[in-house]
């Protein structure tokens, strides 16, 4: 009965904290595989590794009040064929989304209010790789102005800038490119979000260096290297550049950048790599980016997104007060979210 209790507690602030997860890469495997996101799915053949991590009903059950949708870029593809493929991807998702009762695609605080109101699951649309967008005029492509977040850089260098994954930053100069400072004030202009995951740190300095000191800059689903010194980790310098602008770093649930070789990488790292953030750039500063179905492999007793009150659970053990929690887990989001989308 005690556990029970404590797991109603968790699902009560999840629910009661306006919650959110700013990234999740479901609809990734909807493209590749055809998975079914309307399904309830199980933890599938690799149980939970990698994808079959969350659908939507799974999100119903989750205590989420809203996440933010990937919508990651081929690289591969041409130009032109990168805006296209994101446009009809922008179009599918949004009718698989707003077809699913309980659930809508939107993009702005008044969007999520009124979800909120009716009791729905408010869905925000991102984009992973900004170099889906040929030029700077094509943002204006996208249906309803419905891309919430822009991630520029993803695992490849683009015409943007260069990634920090050390197999796919080989061969450009590690900063932002003009076209990619570009696409950042353009990004301003129309007040969508600029998202700083998997960017060089050079292309980080450059970004903030161009980005309008008025808005806040984000990095959605990240660990840290105080906790963990690994590639995909922010350093403090970071985590301390976006504070100062207002902005949150959401962490991930990746157990192979948690810890090292995912030693002990239960939902308590997750847990200590939030405290780190809280630490260096504030209570307000740190946020929930889960990365859930974006290939990576979660801790054992996190694999699903309907498994959220663990994180909670976690939290509480470590003594957190209902005001962090809130905060973490959904006001400094929704901060962010009033500050460039209101």
């Amino acid at each position: 009965m005690v556990g029970q209790g404590k797991r109603a507690e968790a699902m009560r602030l999840l629910e009661e904290s306006g919650s959110v997860d700013l990234h999740l890469e479901s609809f990734i495997w909807t493209r590749a595989l055809g998975y079914d996101l309307t399904v309830a799915h199980g933890a599938g053949p690799l149980r939970g590794i990698f994808m079959s991590q969350s659908d939507l009903p799974r999100l119903a059950r989750s205590g989420l009040t809203a996440s933010v949708q990937s919508i990651a870029t081929m690289p591969a593809r041409t130009g032109r064929g990168r805006v296209k493929t994101l446009v009809d991807n922008v179009r599918r998702l949004r009718r698989i989304i707003d077809s699913t009762p309980g659930f809508s695609v939107v993009s702005d605080t008044g969007g999520y209010r009124r979800a909120r109101s009716r009791g729905e699951h408010a869905c925000f649309l991102a984009v992973q790789g900004g170099n889906a967008f040929e030029k700077d005029t094509d943002l204006d492509l996208v249906e309803d102005g419905l891309v919430t977040r822009i991630t520029l850089v993803h695992m490849s260098d683009s015409g943007l800038g260069r990634t920090s994954n050390p197999l796919g930053g080989l061969f450009r100069p590690r900063g932002l490119t003009a076209k990619g400072a570009g696409l950042v004030s353009a990004m301003n202009a129309r007040r969508i979000i600029v998202d700083l995951a998997h960017i060089h740190e050079q292309g980080f300095r450059d970004a903030l260096d161009v980005h309008d000191r008025s808005l806040p800059p984000i990095v959605s689903h990240t660990g840290v290297r105080g906790v963990h010194d690994s590639w995909r980790n922010l350093a403090d310098w970071q985590i301390r550049a976006i504070a100062d602008r207002g902005g949150v770093v959401g962490v991930f649930v990746h157990a192979w950048a948690l810890a090292p070789w995912h030693r002990g990488a239960g939902v308590a790292k997750v847990v200590e790599h939030m405290e780190h953030v809280i630490c260096v750039g504030g209570e307000q500063c740190a946020a929930l980016g889960s990365d859930l179905d974006g290939l990576i492999v979660p801790p054992s007793d996190m694999r699903s997104i309907d498994r959220l009150w663990v994180l909670v659970e976690r939290m509480m053990d470590r003594s957190w007060s209902e005001k962090r929690i809130r905060l973490v887990l959904g006001q400094n989001f929704s901060r962010v979210l009033a500050d460039v989308r209101r």
